[in-house]
């Protein structure tokens, strides 16, 4: 299911992915040559409920994997209009896929990518989705507190208490997925031909820190780092974020169970990042310098952070950590698509302020 708003955004902010990306039919027909499997295409949107439901009484999925969100901070944080898209299409769309499971596939398993976001950044662990309090002589195990960073967090915060509600008064059965910082640039099935390549971008709106890091370096931009570098966040590489869906799918949430796992396998500050970058890009020649811009994004840029990640694991995870010989690909890969990158989208253009 998809509605390719995404390829309808690049158009709105005059960007593009470092890879080229075929079309959704291209896509398909040549996985189809690869595999010599069909995928079964629906297009729409999940704000439509119509639709929605036609899918779920059509397939009746035993798993549904919900990645169909507006993804980006600074995307959300643009101006008043971008705030309410990302809320509206993140939150409807999410209740009108639990009022298709309820209606339709009451069994079915909801795998939902929520962010490390919506947690913050806490003077405390934190803890994967609940956290066992003592007050006043009593005691409970409670959702964990959040503080999320943007617009485009807080609708994910509002997406997990919608569906903690609806596994308590339904019985839905749910994964949320709390995913840390994705890099990296192909899976083993997206890797076997181009026209099946991941997105990678690059630009202030939707590219991410070490993905965008190594794009710079390559092409001979300054790595920009906002503020002093000291925020520290969760990553992961894109070959595990399918790790961790298919062992969410193998193991699915018990019936009225809310299940939240931390979906990432390292912690790293952006300095930390923007520095093991620029060491490799000297190794292949390369002279890539570090510019501190000032923040635009409302957060701090020293403090504490450690979350705890051991139920993926527990289940069977196998990671790929983050190494030189990842780095150097990437900046290999960029280097090949240098003529796609457009200098006057890297910097940042929306603020929190």
């Amino acid at each position: 299911m998809d509605n390719c708003v995404r390829r309808e955004w690049d158009k709105e902010l005059g960007t593009q992915s470092l890879t080229p990306i075929a079309t959704m039919e291209e896509r398909l027909a040549a996985w189809k040559q690869l595999s010599g499997k069909d995928i079964k295409f629906y297009f729409g949107d999940l704000q439509n409920y119509e639709f929605v439901e036609h899918v779920f009484r059509d397939f009746q999925p035993e798993a549904f994997v919900h990645f169909a969100e507006q993804r980006s901070a600074p995307y959300s944080m643009i101006d008043r209009e971008h705030a309410v898209f990302t809320q509206v299409n993140n939150v409807v769309g999410t209740l009108n896929v639990l009022f298709a499971m309820k209606e339709n596939t009451p069994d079915c398993h909801l795998i939902k990518l929520g962010t490390m976001g919506e947690y913050g950044t806490p003077n405390i662990d934190i803890e994967e989705g609940y956290i066992r309090i003592q007050h006043k002589g009593r005691e409970d195990v409670l959702p964990y507190p959040k503080q999320p960073f943007s617009f485009y967090h807080l609708s994910k915060v509002h997406d997990s208490h919608n569906i903690m509600f609806t596994c308590r008064s339904w019985g839905i059965r749910a994964t949320d997925l709390n995913q840390g910082v994705v890099y990296g640039l192909w899976t083993a099935e997206t890797k076997r031909d181009e026209q099946l390549y991941n997105r990678i971008d690059y630009d202030g709106v939707f590219g991410t820190a070490l993905n965008r890091f190594c794009i710079q370096a390559a092409v001979g931009h300054d790595l920009t780092v906002y503020g002093k570098g000291g925020q520290t966040r969760a990553f992961l590489d894109i070959r595990d974020t399918l790790q961790c869906i298919e062992l969410a799918a193998l193991h699915p949430a018990d019936r009225g169970e809310f299940r939240v796992f931390n979906q990432f396998t390292e912690q790293f500050s952006v300095l930390e990042l923007a520095e093991r970058v620029q060491r490799v890009a000297g190794e292949m020649g390369l002279d890539a310098k570090i510019a501190h811009l000032p923040n635009p994004r409302v957060e701090k840029e020293e403090h504490y952070y450690h979350a705890v990640h051991t139920k993926l694991l527990d289940l069977g995870l196998q990671p790929h950590l983050l190494s030189d010989e990842l780095i150097r690909e990437l900046i290999e890969t960029a280097q090949r698509y240098r003529e796609r990158v457009d200098f006057n989208v890297i910097r940042p253009n929306a603020t929190w302020r």
